[in-house]
């Protein structure tokens, strides 16, 4: 077993500089951006405004692996009965939380990149009546128990870059499965630091 762990450490040591030497600078790239998800199983949609964070590891100058978190807010929405007059404001204290991973592919070292991603993680639905902050930290604890859906992510965006500090913006399809497959508007928007 020390042999193995003493292999790992020695193989370590001379692949880490050299993939960072094919990432031709940048190494990790890390951001926060304001999440929207147009949640369409109910009708009429749904939609959520949240934030959320992002970190990226360049494995080389066209791809990165990357994993990201975001949590969106509860809100109200106006639904109409079925008599077609009374309408009422109802509140919808269901709060999604999304984990994502996978590999994004770029274009170009440059300060304008294009990029395509495909991830995948859960989404999870909890309901709560708690404010902003406990209702985050209720969403991270039913993770394991509450209603969390298997998701998978294909997108694509751009990036443009003054220096190390950036600006991305991101529009995709956050498709989770529950009875089938259900398809959801998702943008993001943010600045990035590469470094």
């Amino acid at each position: 077993m020390k042999r193995i762990v003493g292999f790992a450490v020695i193989l370590f040591c001379f692949t880490a500089p050299a993939l960072m030497a094919q990432a031709g600078g940048d190494h990790f790239e890390a951001g926060i951006f304001a999440d929207y998800l147009r949640l369409s199983q109910v009708n009429p949609p749904i939609n959520f405004v949240g934030i959320g964070g992002r970190l990226g590891f360049y494995t080389s100058p066209r791809l990165a692996l990357e994993a990201e978190m975001a949590y969106d807010f509860s809100r109200n929405f106006t639904t109409t009965f079925s008599n077609g007059i009374t309408t009422q404001f109802v509140s919808v204290r269901t709060r999604p939380l999304t984990g994502l991973f996978g590999p994004k592919f770029q274009t170009g070292s440059g300060a304008l990149r294009l990029f395509a991603t495909g991830k995948v993680g859960f989404i999870n639905f909890n309901t709560t009546t708690s404010g902003g902050t406990a209702g985050f930290t209720s969403s991270i604890n039913a993770i394991t128990s509450g209603n969390t859906r298997f998701a998978l992510y294909p997108g694509g965006g751009a990036e443009v870059f003054l220096g190390p500090i950036g600006l991305r913006a991101e529009v995709g399809d956050e498709i989770y499965f529950d009875n089938g497959a259900r398809n959801n508007l998702r943008v993001t928007f943010g600045p990035h630091i590469r470094f």
